[in-house]
């Protein structure tokens, strides 16, 4: 009976030792969803990827809770949009992670808007009067697939430095990723190439990059500044705009409200497209499934 009772607890150490999870190389945290679905297709089963901020939600307002902060005072590494899109809430988490690492400077800290070639670039020097206008540069490069593509293959570089000993796993992921999104893409602006030049009306300025990448015409957002709620005033001139230029579309994300949408709508017997602002990585979404349902989402309302 001896050895019975000496194999015991070495099997229940064996069993323990092969049901624990294997801990993430690269413990990785992003500000959007986005962002953390790039981060995923890159790193695989090698890096633990959070975002700070769901689909749902407007990350230019995030709240700074504690519990985020402890999500990177373990981080090995954070990936930001930049552009201070994430101004009024991600320094304020950095300071309370207490974590050298994800630091503006510091080696995990990476800032992918140095990757992507920058649009809506003041000419002039801008202050708050003029809404909430980002001195860098508009930050939503990543709904153009080409950006996307940019801040992927640098986030491989910084996690290659990081975690040498994965390097060429991370190079290999991004050429695959890099080569399934380069296809998608080819698809998707032949898929939309008819609707080159269609006029539309935005909530905010974050469909700039979506309109560059497809040829959209933004001709006017419903904000009368960025950040700015939709005035009576602005909306009459809206009106009066998109009679002239035959306005038929309208652009926004869903967190934004529907209430000004749906009165250009009826005026302009308009369509509105309300779609998702961002990859819902939560619920294992990748970025290109995200696109692929944006897509969709426009061919279906661009022909009607």
């Amino acid at each position: 009976m001896k050895p019975i009772k000496l194999l015991a607890p070495l099997a229940l150490l064996l069993l323990l030792s092969t049901t624990q999870p294997a801990r993430a190389d690269l413990r990785v945290v992003t500000t959007v969803p986005d962002l953390a679905a790039l981060a995923k297709e890159v790193g695989g089963n090698t890096v633990s990827v959070t975002a700070l901020s769901l689909s749902t939600q407007d990350p230019h307002y995030v709240d700074a809770k504690p519990s985020l902060a402890l999500k990177l005072n373990k981080a090995d590494m954070l990936i930001a949009i930049g552009m201070d899109l994430e101004i009024g809430w991600l320094p304020t988490l950095q300071v309370g992670a207490r974590n050298s690492k994800v630091q503006v400077g510091g080696d995990g800290f990476v800032d992918c808007s140095a990757f992507a070639r920058k649009l809506g670039v003041p000419t002039v020097k801008v202050d708050r009067s003029s809404g909430d206008v980002h001195p860098q540069g508009n930050p939503h490069y990543l709904y153009d697939p080409r950006q996307a593509k940019k801040c992927a293959q640098g986030i491989a570089t910084r996690m290659a430095q990081l975690d040498s000993k994965n390097a060429d796993l991370y190079k290999k992921n991004y050429a695959s990723f890099a080569s399934r999104l380069d296809a998608a893409e080819a698809k998707w602006s032949k898929a939309l190439s008819r609707y080159r030049g269609t006029k539309v009306f935005t909530y905010h300025q974050s469909c700039d990059y979506l309109a560059d990448w497809l040829g959209l015409v933004v001709d006017g957002q419903l904000e009368p500044k960025p950040g700015v709620p939709p005035s009576p005033g602005h909306i009459v001139k809206l009106i009066s705009k998109g009679k002239t230029d035959k306005v038929k579309y309208i652009l926004q994300e869903s967190y934004f409200t529907s209430k000004t949408a749906t009165v250009l709508s009826k005026q302009l017997s308009a369509k509105v497209l309300s779609f998702a602002g961002g990859t819902s990585f939560e619920s294992k979404q990748s970025y290109l499934e995200r696109m692929q349902a944006l897509v969709t989402q426009l061919a279906e309302t661009l022909s009607k």
